[in-house]
């Protein structure tokens, strides 16, 4: 049974266009995703963390026969092949994909929670899912991405 899942993604260092394009082409090679659409990229200023360069941020909305669980081994594998190091929060990216939506299923067990726990409070996720799927419900808030976008403005995202 295929699920349509939303997939948050995010660069800041080196060529960041190019690294979002790899990491698609990357997922793209596997036989149970399917693109669907894909959002425009939005640079964006980083939230937390040291001092550091602009990210480009886009949303990916794909079809899969994979379990959440299998989709994020297939996403952090992605993102160990092309450099990603988790050394401290926060801190800059070569690659970043987040699971944001599958479906409209709720997951909380060790290592993953779904909806992505904090999507609600950031720009660059909501503004790239509205351009996607405005009228998508969040099955744990009961608002749309419309909503959820109109409740916090560029920049204002919470640190």
């Amino acid at each position: 049974m295929s699920v349509i899942a939303y997939i948050g993604v995010g660069s800041n260092l080196g060529d960041r266009r190019h690294l979002i394009e790899s990491a698609q082409e990357a997922l793209a090679t596997k036989p149970a995703i399917k693109f669907l659409r894909t959002s425009p990229i939005y640079e964006t200023r980083p939230i937390g963390g040291p001092p550091q360069g602009m990210y480009l941020n886009r949303v990916w909305e794909i079809e899969t026969d994979l379990s959440a669980g299998e989709l994020l081994h297939v996403l952090s594998t992605i993102e160990k092949l092309m450099g990603r190091q988790r050394r401290q929060k926060n801190e800059p990216r070569t690659i970043d994909l987040d699971l944001l939506f599958y479906g409209d299923e709720v997951v909380k067990d060790a290592g993953l929670v779904v909806p992505h726990p904090r999507l609600h409070e950031r720009w660059f996720v909501l503004k790239p899912l509205w351009d996607l799927r405005a009228d998508f419900v969040h099955p744990v808030f009961k608002k749309s991405v419309c909503e959820l976008l109109d409740q916090i403005r560029e920049g204002s995202e919470k640190r």
